[in-house]
């Protein structure tokens, strides 16, 4: 089935493009979009009820582990090196006044 584009079809996609095509770049544009809607139609003519539905190409698996508490965050021992600390946290000197 050939798919006819017309002018107005252009330029709308052209504004959301954001592109500013002369009359011969429209022209391409309008043979290369009816090209593949033509495909795309070609595509919708195959058999896929055999086939299954996937999202990748490629076997993809959970790669996420179990959430365990093991040692908790640390933060005693980086508070143990402290020069100075107060109420679980470093005390530094001030940066601005």
């Amino acid at each position: 089935m050939a798919h006819v584009i017309d002018d107005e079809t252009i330029d709308y996609v052209g504004i959301l493009a954001k592109l500013e095509l002369d009359g011969e770049e429209k022209e391409k544009a309008k043979k290369d979009m009816a090209q593949m809607l033509d495909y795309v139609d070609m595509l919708n003519e195959l058999d896929t009820d055999s086939v299954e539905p996937m999202t990748h190409v490629f076997p993809v698996n959970n790669v996420f582990r179990e959430d365990v508490v093991t040692n908790g965050d640390g933060s005693e021992e980086a508070l143990a090196n402290a020069p100075e600390k107060k109420e679980n946290q470093y005390v530094v000197p001030k940066t601005f006044v």
